[in-house]
């Protein structure tokens, strides 16, 4: 039920984009523009899926490699310390411990495309229960999955090859180093905003009391 509200709601993202590019394009008498700019990005688009197909391919054979030899259930293994620390609440329950262990591990692999589906099946088990509000905990893991540490950037080193860069793996110190200010700014930031937030339903419970 929960995979069908996303593709519901990509899918009105997607029409109201491309409608208000069509009313846009027409108000500003440039539809032959709008048009002409479709068919190229269509293009562009197919040439560039082609031509990232071998490294992709690549990189998801070795995750598959790993999760055979059980290197890829090590990983994961490994930081299941440090994120019981985090989420201490979500990862009482050992499915979604799993789920957002071999997230953080694929997104350490900079396997976006397999971190997704296990990022969007932890936070369907910790979204049930909570009445529709996101908890800090919840909020906690979008951080954690959106600005993620990378060892190994396979998807975007996928598209500098694309691209036509001779080292498209020239970017590591980079990447790490980028990855970790994102990582540790976001915790910062999602602790702060979670202890404001306590503070102002605190306050918001003693103001009912008083008034009651």
């Amino acid at each position: 039920m929960e995979s069908q509200e996303v593709i519901m709601a990509m899918t009105l993202v997607w029409t109201g984009m491309v409608v208000l590019s069509l009313i846009f394009g027409i108000s500003t008498g440039r539809l032959d523009a709008v048009a002409s700019a479709a068919l190229e990005g269509a293009g562009s688009a197919v040439s560039l899926c082609v031509s990232m197909a071998g490294v992709l391919c690549l990189w998801t054979g070795v995750m598959e490699v790993m999760r055979r030899s059980g290197l890829s259930e090590k990983l994961a293994l490994s930081f299941r310390p440090l994120l019981r620390r985090l989420l201490p609440n979500a990862c009482r329950d050992s499915e979604t411990l799993a789920a957002v262990s071999a997230n953080v591990s694929a997104n350490l692999l900079g396997l976006g495309s397999a971190a997704t589906p296990l990022g969007i099946r932890a936070a369907c088990r910790m979204a049930q229960g909570c009445g529709g509000t996101a908890t800090d905990e919840l909020c906690l893991l979008v951080v954690l999955n959106t600005a993620s540490i990378q060892l190994i950037p396979a998807t975007v080193a996928g598209v500098r090859s694309a691209a036509g860069a001779k080292a498209p793996f020239d970017i590591l110190p980079a990447v790490w180093l980028a990855s970790v200010l994102s990582v540790t700014a976001g915790l910062l930031a999602a602790r702060l905003l979670s202890r404001l937030g306590r503070r102002r339903r605190v306050r918001g419970a003693v103001r009912d009391g008083q008034r009651a």
